[in-house]
């Protein structure tokens, strides 16, 4: 999206009267529903003591359909076949799989034991599996066998060739040195690997007491999940959130859903990333509701089968799923009448859109949320009550219990219809980055403020539109992408002298990669070759789209990239100017 800042701003301003003009852009949420003071485990526990014969998880493809008490169960076993392994308070258990009920277990088993989840992307390949693992010091990862083309155990035993001959849970790995444990999902015996649900066996009385004991002496405060985020300076950084901030996040999410005890909320969107995970899973559990997982990863017809079937109240994803939804040939014979609201987040959504997602899906009560992972990650979102204008020209105001500010380049906050970095404060600000001080402080300021880098303009009743981005960050679909990571990962070809990349317009994605390269003396790359290399060592939506082979870099005369008319000169070529 390109825009005017400075006609964008004359125009707003224009309109506005002189004592508005005057006011700043800071806007403080309500202070209800309450905040939890309780850690995820508690509240889990609580919710099924209250709900025990209501049904808590339904995961369609796996055939999977519990009631609260029978989710607390399974959860427990998992819980006390980690300690039984060694697994407790403090260490790192990374989980690398599509949706799948075993990801569920683990997000709340670890919970209950006090280790901090780490969430992998599962589009992940080796490059970053590497660096992830490291990064965050796993001593455990519970994978998936494979999943499309990602054969995540074949990555692992890349990494980790002594997996061949270890003893199960005494990995010592020459590029894995924190790893100890790996546990395989599925059936299939793997050598050095546990299998899922043998683990699941393994507990007995004194673990069940070790995992009493360690929920007794656990704080809410505790860093309980690494969620990575891409960084404009090349690799990812770990989010370390508390149960703090994401239980009460997806307390108040659920709130503004307005959910109770008899909502069914269905749920395509990935469980690594903090929409499936807390938007999703963890706000069903602060009120009750039913967790419904169609399929292993998005399909537009598993969708609607699934709110037809199940008879579900709330959908969640991002634009271009809804918009495949509505596009879906078949869509008129799916009864989604029981639909009344749900999130739609990720990406700006076209009134078009909005306009039929409420009228066609009968989602009247649909909310728009905006967020970063570093805010756990909610903390703008519309109310349900809100006219479509202000679910598709904003994405609401700061949510309860938070302030939001836009500040200038000088670190002010701006006049109300100016445009500046949203910042946030409030119980949902993540800890900081794992084992990262200095980036942490690059992010939050001495103020507790975190600095989102995306520019925002708030008008006069609070709302905020985001209108841009300070940051060098591409949206492809509701993912984020930093062309550092790309870049830094295309220089380990050893053909690539230097590479750029941008992000180009695009009517399905709203942005694509384009990457430009420069060869080394001598050498003879194609582009498909480049493509190739990338699909087997990065996800498959930081792989560009576009690249081209050039000579050199549009430059400023000081020697700084001038990655805007790469952009224009692409988009132009393209036809999409």
């Amino acid at each position: 999206m390109k825009v005017n800042f400075g006609l964008l701003t004359d125009l707003r301003t224009g309109l506005l009267s002189d004592n508005t003009r005057m006011r700043k852009s800071y806007f403080k949420g309500v202070d209800s529903p309450p905040l939890i003071d309780e850690t995820i485990g508690a509240c889990f526990d609580r919710i099924a003591a209250r709900y025990p014969q209501r049904e808590a998880l339904v995961v369609r493809h796996q055939g999977i359909r519990w009631t609260w008490s029978e989710y607390r169960n399974e959860v427990d076993q998992l819980a006390q076949g980690l300690l039984a392994l060694g697994i407790g308070p403090g260490d790192r258990v990374g989980i690398w799989a599509p949706n799948c009920f075993e990801w569920c277990l683990t997000q709340f088993a670890t919970a209950k034991i006090g280790a901090i989840l780490v969430c992998i992307n599962p589009a992940y390949r080796v490059f970053e599996l590497e660096y992830a693992l490291n990064q965050s010091g796993c001593k455990a990862v519970i994978a998936a066998e494979q999943f499309k083309s990602s054969r995540y155990l074949e990555m692992l035993q890349r990494l980790a060739p002594e997996l061949d001959s270890c003893e199960q849970g005494k990995l010592e790995s020459a590029r894995l040195p924190w790893l100890e444990t790996v546990i395989r999902m599925g059936t299939e015996k793997t050598s050095g690997m546990y299998n899922f649900d043998d683990v699941c066996r393994l507990g007995g009385e004194r673990e069940f007491i070790r995992m009493e004991e360690i929920q007794a002496g656990m704080s809410p405060r505790d860093v309980i999940n690494i969620q990575f985020t891409s960084g404009t300076t090349g690799n990812p950084k770990g989010a370390a959130l508390t149960h703090f901030n994401i239980l009460n996040n997806a307390n108040q999410v659920a709130a503004g859903m307005k959910f109770t005890e008899q909502d069914r909320l269905c749920i395509p969107v990935p469980m690594y990333h903090c929409f499936g995970m807390v938007l999703g899973k963890l706000a069903c559990v602060t009120q009750g509701a039913t967790a419904i997982f169609p399929a292993d990863a998005f399909e537009p017809t598993a969708v609607l089968e699934t709110v037809a079937t199940e008879r579900c109240t709330a959908l969640h994803g991002v634009p271009t799923m809804f918009i495949a939804e509505l596009e879906h040939p078949d869509f008129d014979r799916f009864d989604l009448s029981s639909l009344r609201t749900g999130i739609m987040a990720g990406a700006p959504c076209p009134v078009e859109v909005m306009k039929k997602v409420i009228s066609r899906m009968n989602m009247a009560e649909i909310l728009i949320a905006y967020g970063q992972t570093e805010c756990s990650p909610v903390n703008h979102m519309t109310r349900a009550d809100d006219p479509i204008e202000k679910r598709v020209e904003s994405v609401g105001r700061a949510g309860p219990h938070l302030e939001v500010k836009i500040v200038g380049e000088d670190g002010g906050i701006v006049p109300v219809g100016q445009p500046g970095d949203i910042c946030t404060r409030g119980y949902a600000v993540m800890k900081g980055y794992w084992n990262e001080p200095e980036r942490t402080a690059e992010t939050i300021d001495a103020g507790g403020w975190l600095h989102s880098g995306d520019l925002g303009v708030m008008d006069e009743q609070g709302y905020v539109a985001v209108v841009g981005r300070l940051k060098d960050m591409i949206i492809r679909g509701g993912e984020n992408i930093y062309p550092r990571e790309i870049e830094e990962f295309l220089f380990t070809h050893p053909d690539i002298q230097d590479a750029k990349v941008v992000g180009i317009s695009d009517e399905k994605y709203g942005e694509e990669v384009c990457a430009w390269v420069q060869l080394k003396a001598g050498a003879v790359l194609s582009e498909d070759e480049i493509r190739a290399f990338c699909k087997d060592h990065i996800a498959y939506f930081k792989v560009p789209r576009y690249i081209r082979i050039v000579e050199e870099f549009p430059m400023t005369v000081t020697g700084k990239v001038q990655k805007f008319k790469m952009r224009e000169k692409m988009e132009k070529e393209l036809g999409l100017d």
